[in-house]
């Protein structure tokens, strides 16, 4: 591509530093209308609305230093999320950043900002990234310094507009893919909330009813009527125990890989951490579906649900996250739904290093229905989940050509008239 430059980041930005957490921390949050945006809400194929924390107007003045603008680059700069990178819709605006996140501002005129958020999420970036956060430090980091000596490649910024434009059809797809994903999720817990939690089968057989939208074989499954136990009513026949009753572990399985590891097993496997894939390697240790559950005590959600993971197919797993499976009757997807309106943090031991270890984890309660719910319930949620996989992997094949378009768009090996062939037709809304 002719008039290709390589520009360092430092000299083409506006603004390139990192955030600060309200006086007081977490607890400190007061809600409000300004969105503080934390490390768990940047990943590289969006921004995730989930957990997004508040602060009032007071705490936002205090902050002010770190306003988001639109079109802003947001980039995770600490732990096991480092490198991931993200711009955020107008309408989580007006935000803040917390000290985990870098806002990258670049100047107009000579940078766009869409463009340089394709450069600092395309493959080869990523894997520099990483490389540089976790050189000499016992935990990743991507400092001021490192950012701003960035060095990218960058086409005149007519170009750098069209290749963003480009990419960003592909990134729309993908966008459609994970809200039909969080759709289905949405479907699958309010099953859960009913049969598990809210009891709503029993309720209405109690009332002599029919239960709503359950074939007559199901409903003969539950019981009409309640007992005592130590969490409250539950139904009839059901049983108060723990997780440890319901779980497979293959945590003896895990091996950690150091960053220069990594660096050197370069492939096309998930290598995954407590909270999201930290990196891709040449082989794996697991195949299949599993759920993983940090074993970072840390990594939680403000409300004391933890951050899981829901993988499948082949993968590594270092040894900060729990590897599980659904037993007795118990499918893996149960577990997920049951853990992600858990509170675990009264599980979570050690004051300066956080872990649920596996003896507390086992320890949290679950209640078992009987095992011909169970499999009803598995039954049921099955198509929704294979759906979720089935969006997930076409996103995954959509990032890939997003991945490997932007060298060749940056080569010149293929023009952006070139590559709006390559780009798949649009993704079904349905």
């Amino acid at each position: 591509m002719s008039g290709n430059r390589s520009v360092i980041l430092g000299n083409v930005c506006l603004k390139i530093g990192s955030g600060a957490t309200p006086r007081g921390g977490k607890e400190a949050y007061k809600g409000g209308s300004t969105s503080l945006i934390r490390s768990q809400n940047i990943y590289n194929d969006s921004f995730r609305r989930d957990g997004l924390a508040y602060i009032d107007d007071t705490q936002a003045d205090e902050l002010s230093n770190v306003e988001v603008q639109e079109d802003d680059v947001l980039l995770n700069i600490t732990g096991d999320s480092v490198a991931r990178c993200c711009q955020v819709a107008p309408d989580v605006l007006p935000a803040r950043v917390n000290q985990h996140v870098a806002i990258i501002r670049p100047k107009a005129a000579e940078l766009d900002a869409r463009f340089l958020r394709y450069v600092l999420v395309s493959e080869s970036m990523q894997h520099h990234l990483l490389a540089l956060a976790s050189a000499g430090a016992t935990r990743n980091a991507l400092t001021k310094t490192m950012i701003e000596g960035l060095e990218i490649s960058a086409p005149p910024l007519a170009e750098q507009k069209r290749i963003a434009e480009v990419l960003g059809v592909l990134d729309e797809k993908i966008e459609l893919n994970r809200r039909m994903n969080a759709t289905l999720e949405a479907t699958a817990s309010a099953l859960f909330q009913s049969w598990f939690v809210d009891f709503d089968p029993v309720r209405a057989k109690l009332d002599g009813r029919q239960p709503a939208g359950m074939d007559p074989a199901t409903a003969a499954l539950f019981p009409d009527s309640f007992e005592e136990s130590p969490l409250g009513h539950i139904p009839k026949g059901w049983q108060v125990g723990s997780l440890g009753e319901v779980i497979d572990i293959y945590d003896s399985k895990r091996v950690p890989l150091s960053g220069r590891e990594r660096e050197q097993r370069k492939g096309s496997i998930p290598y995954h951490g407590a909270a999201s894939v930290m990196d891709h390697v040449d082989d794996y240790l697991f195949d299949g579906i599993y759920m993983l559950l940090g074993e970072d005590g840390s990594v939680i959600n403000d409300d004391g649900t933890p951050v899981i993971q829901y993988v499948w197919g082949k993968f590594w797993v270092n040894n900060h996250a729990h590897v599980l499976q659904g037993k007795n009757g118990i499918c893996t997807e149960h577990l997920l739904l049951h853990l992600k309106q858990s509170n675990i943090a009264a599980f979570v031991t050690g004051a300066v290093q956080p872990k649920l270890n596996q003896g507390n984890m086992n320890r949290i309660p679950f209640i078992l229905p009987s095992e011909g719910i169970g499999q009803a319930f598995a039954k049921s949620i099955e198509p929704l989940f294979a759906q979720i996989r089935a969006n997930s992997d076409q996103s995954r094949t959509l990032a890939t050509v997003r991945d490997t378009l932007l060298p060749k768009l940056l080569s010149g090996e293929l023009s952006v008239r070139e590559a709006e062939r390559d780009v798949p037709d649009p993704v079904p809304s349905t």
